[in-house]
């Protein structure tokens, strides 16, 4: 079995000209990429995320300035500090995941294995706890 979340290193290409990462379906990315989205200009103090996936998988990339990533699959919390673009976090099924501490003008990125899907999603902690107990069972 996968673990449920790691840090992925992409490729980093070193060019005077200006620096290239490489992100492919099947090398970096352990999934079928269905849909990528990001988020930018969040105001000083927000939190993003606050949710749990049933079936979508994600990476989850800082492409500018800085944030942090809490993970939590319902009996211990891991939080990264995602600051690198040529750096992912792997976020597999059934965790729930905080981002929050952006720096000014930061920039995250994230490509998810399956189009939105309201059904989905898990909204509410104390429902992602239920969920995380049934399927860690």
């Amino acid at each position: 079995m996968t673990h449920p979340f790691r840090l992925i290193k992409l490729p980093k290409i070193i060019d005077p000209r200006g620096n290239l990462t490489v992100a492919e379906q099947s090398h970096e990315i352990p999934f079928d990429i269905s849909r990528v989205y990001w988020t930018y200009d969040v105001p000083s103090g927000e939190s993003r995320g606050g949710h749990a996936h049933k079936l979508c998988e994600e990476v989850i990339i800082a492409v500018s300035g800085s944030f942090d990533v809490t993970l939590d699959d319902g009996r211990q919390k891991s939080t990264f500090h995602l600051n690198h673009p040529y750096q992912g976090l792997y976020v597999g099924t059934g965790i729930w995941r905080t981002l929050d501490d952006f720096s000014s003008g930061a920039v995250c990125l994230v490509v998810a294995s399956h189009p939105f899907e309201e059904e989905d999603y898990i909204r509410e902690y104390e429902e992602f706890l239920k969920y995380a107990a049934c399927t860690k069972s």
